[in-house]
């Protein structure tokens, strides 16, 4: 994973190598598997290569078919499904060993004016409040302590508390978690990074929401979770190098899979983007 703000810069530049085929490089990481974030924010990235400057992505839905090799580089695929006047729609295949390990639809807009609402943000205290969650990694020892520093310092993030620990009691949402989150260095101005980088950032605690009500988490033994798919809507422009508030809340959890909902608020409380995503959550006994 991306243990700084410059290496997660430089995973999202991206080797053209003919139109619309691009190929994305691997960090330096002890993982098994690609984290399932940099193929998606490398997926962006190659899906705004192909569209005019002057079209912005709104959504993006996506799906993890097969596990990421992390020691050879990923391949995207554009295939350019429309361009119409005021939106066009792209679609990104990541593959590895000649077999898709991930599938990405990415729908643009030219921005224009029109109707605004939206809802309020959360009563919740600054990041400055928040408990590093670094320093939660190393409660569960040095090495998990380690590991954090090693493949995850490009994040801050600082947890305010679940459902279950640290928030006010909420009938309605028996599975929330609340944190802050940035990263940990200044980008560069350019929008695509921040829509990248935020879509990185995004894939990293969504799914430990679905487990809040459970008594488990995700270094748990026989703890087995995995991002099955993900969905992001960018609402507004903002800096992911700046504090946004992820509010996240699991609706249901059935069948081995959990279900995360999110909105994603800056400090100034305007809504910027909502996520979700559907994993699996499988305790294997013994």
């Amino acid at each position: 994973m991306a243990g700084s703000a410059a290496e997660l810069v430089s995973l999202l530049v991206l080797e053209e190598l003919d139109v619309d085929l691009f190929r994305g490089l691997q960090p330096d990481t002890e993982r098994q598997r690609v984290f399932g974030g940099q193929v998606a924010a490398q997926s962006v990235v190659a899906a705004n290569r192909s569209v005019d400057d002057v079209f912005v992505m709104h959504s993006l839905h996506s799906y993890f078919l097969r596990p990421g090799d992390p020691s050879v580089p990923i391949v995207y695929d554009v295939e350019r499904i429309r361009d119409g006047r005021s939106f066009a729609t792209r679609r990104v295949m990541a593959r590895q060993h000649g077999r898709p390990i991930y599938y990405l639809t990415a729908n643009f807009q030219k921005p224009e004016d029109g109707f605004e609402h939206q809802d309020a943000m959360p009563d919740v205290v600054g990041p400055e409040r928040g408990v590093k969650m670094a320093d939660l990694a190393r409660q569960r020892g040095a090495e998990a302590g380690q590991e954090w520093e090693r493949e995850w310092s490009a994040l801050d993030v600082r947890y305010l508390g679940t459902s279950a620990m640290g928030l006010p009691e909420d009938p309605a949402h028996p599975a929330r978690a609340q944190l802050w989150l940035r990263i940990a260095g200044d980008l560069d101005d350019d929008p695509l990074t921040h829509q990248a980088a935020f879509t990185y950032a995004s894939d990293l605690t969504l799914l430990g929401a679905s487990l809040v009500p459970h008594g488990v988490h995700f270094g748990t033994p026989g703890m087995q979770m995995a991002s099955l798919d993900h969905t992001v809507w960018f609402h507004r422009p903002f800096r992911a190098d700046r504090w946004w508030l992820y509010d996240q809340v699991s609706p249901t959890a059935v069948g081995g899979r959990g279900l995360a909902t999110a909105r994603v608020f800056t400090e100034d409380g305007t809504l910027v983007a909502t996520v979700a995503q559907e994993g699996l959550i499988r305790l294997r006994q013994g």
